[in-house]
């Protein structure tokens, strides 16, 4: 499994998906970031558990989803993994934008511009990555193989 392709795109999606929830929890947030906060450590979490039950193959084990792991694996990437890593992409973006202003020369106060610009980047990169392997998992789909591998 690690060596397929959807084995490598959970191994950097879980990766950037730490980064970018690490990187807004480290910092100063308020506001909308709380819900990016919660959508990126959900997918990740939900990520782990997908990419933990697939190493071992114990996926069988899953009540009702173990039998349509493929379905499981390709709603998950396309639904939960691009529609909620875009959302908090797209928050953090417009944070980031929002404090652009203390990015000039000669600012004195402690600015997030960075840190949410961060966020921000590794949050569009996941996004990308769960579309890549939604799209890996759909095209499985087509060619009516039932094995994520």
């Amino acid at each position: 499994y690690l060596r397929s392709p959807l084995g490598l795109l959970r191994l950097g999606q879980l990766a950037l998906g730490a980064a970018f929830w690490v990187t807004v929890a480290a910092h100063k947030y308020e506001g909308a970031a709380h819900f990016a906060l919660f959508a990126a450590v959900l997918v990740w979490l939900l990520t782990l558990a997908l990419f933990g039950l697939s190493l071992l193959g114990r996926w069988e084990l899953v009540p009702w989803l173990g039998s349509r792991w493929l379905l499981t694996n390709l709603v998950h990437d396309l639904a939960l993994g691009v529609g909620l890593y875009a959302a908090a992409t797209g928050i953090m973006g417009h944070k980031a934008k929002q404090r652009s202003f203390c990015n000039l020369p000669g600012y004195s106060q402690h600015c997030l511009y960075s840190a949410y610009l961060s966020a921000s980047i590794c949050g569009g990169i996941t996004a990308c990555l769960y579309l890549f392997s939604g799209l890996y998992c759909l095209s499985r789909r087509c060619q009516d193989q039932q094995d994520i591998i």
